[in-house]
């Protein structure tokens, strides 16, 4: 049956008229955007980096946002019960979290499905490198005596920091790797984050915590614990005279950790932009580099499309990395 003129000019201009709302309550919408309190997910324990980036970035965008911003810690499995949280939440802008490097790790030991593609990205804010830790009271003076100590007692010395397979598990394995040692030398114990992996190392359970310098500050400047090394191509801010491992072993291994926010896949243009914007109002702000700088806790800056890329280049090389040493499953 064939319509007249005037009923499918009234149908197209119904559907105009229908899409015209649909887009002014959109608008509107993302205009109002925040218009109650936020829930920021992390994945990993309170008093570790993470955290400590994430609690500094919500109490800032609260001003930047005028919501309230509740900082949730959701740890377990890894990182992927937080990282899952922040994936299934619905689009809207109310949920958003700290991914961290190890969004990038965990598909390629079968733990979840969850990649760097199943969220919004919003921005990068910080990149921190691995180092290697002891106690204060331990008998190694430095790397070399700590390489001699693991060879000839294969199996004694522990390490942990984060969970089995986790970015600072990866960074003391391809170390080992790389000085022609079995990464399975030292058997690593995991942990809910560097808090827990420090204290843990205090109280005598391990012996190694190979986390960034700055969530081992506190238990430095309170003289429990000694940093070896730093694995990066140059010293850090914090303690210049930590040497790297290059300056005293030869090695070229690097490892670092990111940390970045995003949102559930689908977010609206309009809410990623706000918030982007209000993060990188954060990134380049005076008191939240104060903030990072004081702790020494490395600032990078990405908006969203340069994140998404970073993120996807930085999957690619963990993946190869991880391959290398027998982590992937």
């Amino acid at each position: 049956m064939f319509l007249s003129r005037r009923t499918t000019l009234t149908r197209i201009a119904t559907l105009v008229a229908g899409f015209t709302v649909s887009l002014s309550a959109s608008l509107a919408y993302a205009q109002n955007y925040p218009s109650r309190p936020i829930t920021m997910i992390v994945p990993w324990g309170a008093g570790g980096g993470t955290d400590a980036t994430a609690r500094i970035v919500g109490s800032l965008l609260e001003k930047e946002l005028g919501q309230p911003v509740n900082v949730v810690n959701r740890t377990g499995g890894n990182g992927v019960v937080g990282h899952a949280a922040i994936a299934s939440a619905p689009p809207d802008g109310y949920t958003i979290g700290l991914a961290t490097v190890e969004i990038g790790m965990m598909h390629w030991q079968g733990l979840t499905d969850l990649t760097h593609a199943s969220y919004t990205p919003i921005s990068l804010m910080n990149a921190d490198p691995a180092g290697i830790q002891v106690r204060a009271d331990s008998p190694y003076k430095n790397v070399g005596e700590l390489i001699a100590a693991i060879k000839a007692n294969p199996g004694k010395l522990k390490a942990s920091g984060t969970g089995q397979g986790g970015i600072w598990h990866l960074a003391i394995a391809g170390f080992l790797r790389d000085q022609k040692i079995d990464p399975a030398t030292v058997p690593w114990v995991p942990s809910n984050g560097a808090a827990p992996g420090l204290q843990d190392m205090i109280a005598g359970g391990i012996d190694i915590a190979p986390v960034s310098l700055p969530e081992a500050r506190s238990l430095i400047d309170a003289g429990k614990v000694k940093s070896l090394a730093i694995m990066n191509d140059k010293p850090s801010t914090l303690y210049p005279n930590v040497p790297t491992l290059k300056s005293v072993t030869g090695s070229n291994w690097t490892m670092a950790a990111w940390r970045g926010f995003v949102a559930p896949k689908g977010l609206p243009n309009d809410i990623k932009d706000k918030l982007a914007n209000a993060m990188k109002k954060i990134a380049t702000g005076k008191e939240y580099n104060d903030f990072m700088g004081s702790r020494g806790f490395g600032v990078i800056y990405a908006p969203p499309e340069e994140f998404a890329a970073f993120m996807a280049k930085s999957n690619t090389e963990l993946g190869a990395t991880m391959k290398a040493v027998g982590l992937v499953k």
